[in-house]
């Protein structure tokens, strides 16, 4: 094997890349990503101690640019009508996405990975013989799509409506909200990062989100919504777009 292509710069695609070169540098290694380096959706990444581990053992250097960027907490705080549980000992640690693609990205660079930002894939043919390719290029995959009857994928939708935010509330585990209210059933969930922002994902079912009328509100409507919804675990904190739309 010599030629290796991966499609899709997210974090999968990079960190794939590296260690192939990493483990092969004979290899020839090249990544293609449709949008600009750096470029992201999303605010944070959170992994478990099992995967750090793992991180240690695959590629010591990333693990510990990994680990200098990282929010540690070890507890599971569950939010339902009025209690708080909380249970410890789980260890997690959260990163911001950008900041996680950033270090693959330079680690990838480091290695001698040729790296094609700003390329977007339209046909397989266009890219010529590889040994390999790894298609890392999201839920809508190019790859899986034109070798579907190769892959033999299935396609679920689910029915739940949920949107992407972010707080500059600084949480302290990892937090899950039950709220009930006359429109139905919400649940949030959420989790530090970086030290200055937290993730908060906020998740309902499509009864609910049409009779709160957030399948009309837009993402300002949204963002007021659900601030007045989870008003007193933001403390007077606001939420803040991830550019993602209304719930999806």
């Amino acid at each position: 094997m010599r030629r290796v292509l991966t499609i899709g710069g997210g974090p999968a695609g990079l960190y794939a890349s590296l260690l192939l070169k990493k483990a092969r540098p004979d290899l020839e290694v090249t990544l293609h990503e449709r949008n600009p380096a750096g470029a992201t959706y999303g605010w944070g990444v959170v992994f478990s101690d099992r995967t750090l581990a793992e991180f240690r053992e695959a590629d010591q250097k990333t693990f510990e640019q990994i680990t200098d960027r990282f929010v540690l907490w070890d507890a599971i705080d569950i939010h339902y009508r009025g209690e708080v549980v909380r249970s410890g000992g789980h260890v997690f640690a959260g990163i911001a996405r950008v900041a996680l693609l950033d270090l693959l990205r330079r680690r990838c660079e480091e290695l001698g990975v040729d790296l094609r930002f700003e390329h977007e894939v339209s046909d397989l043919t266009e890219l010529g013989e590889h040994d390999l390719v790894i298609a890392a290029d999201g839920v809508h995959s190019l790859v899986r799509e034109h070798l579907d009857k190769n892959f033999r994928t299935r396609v679920e939708h689910g029915s739940a409506r949920y949107i992407w935010f972010g707080t500059d509330r600084v949480l302290d585990s990892f937090t899950f909200i039950f709220r009930e209210n006359d429109h139905g059933f919400f649940q949030a969930h959420a989790y530090p990062f970086d030290g200055r922002t937290s993730t908060f994902i906020v998740e309902t079912d499509e009864e609910t989100w049409r009779r709160a009328g957030l399948d009309r509100a837009g993402e300002a409507g949204s963002i007021a919504y659900c601030e007045r919804l989870f008003a007193e675990e933001l403390k007077g904190h606001g939420l803040m777009s991830n550019g993602s739309g209304s719930p999806r």
